[in-house]
């Protein structure tokens, strides 16, 4: 018998297949490239992101609503773990990759002026 945070990893994959299945797709060609795959990456990773929420708070909602309020939390690790092992990169989704080399542009927030000492 498999323990549940596997068994709702597997319900999860086969009730959301097609999502799972176009995702897959994106994180492999994201794998060979990932600065020209990190949009399609990002876009395709939010979906998934609320997919894996969801499955994650059902499967922990009911290990607290049954006392086991402390245990939820490795439950929840162990499920992104297992979740980890079939997409390795999906931590890098949200990340924006930037070329060392290009300049910094005002839409990225952040901006570091050069002081001249004298």
């Amino acid at each position: 018998m498999a323990t549940k945070y596997k068994e709702y990893f597997q319900k999860m994959l086969d009730l959301e297949h097609e999502a799972f299945d176009s995702f897959r797709e994106v994180h492999d060609e994201y794998m060979l490239d990932p600065q020209k795959m990190q949009d399609k990456f990002n876009e395709e990773g939010k979906k998934i992101q609320y997919i894996i929420r969801k499955y994650e708070d059902m499967l922990c909602n009911r290990s607290e609503g049954s006392g086991y309020g402390s245990y939820s939390g490795k439950l929840a690790e162990k499920f992104q773990n297992e979740i980890r092992k079939h997409f390795p990169k999906i931590d890098s989704i949200g990340i924006r990759i930037i070329p060392a080399y290009a300049p910094v542009q005002e839409e990225d927030g952040f901006e570091i002026k050069k002081i001249e000492l004298s």
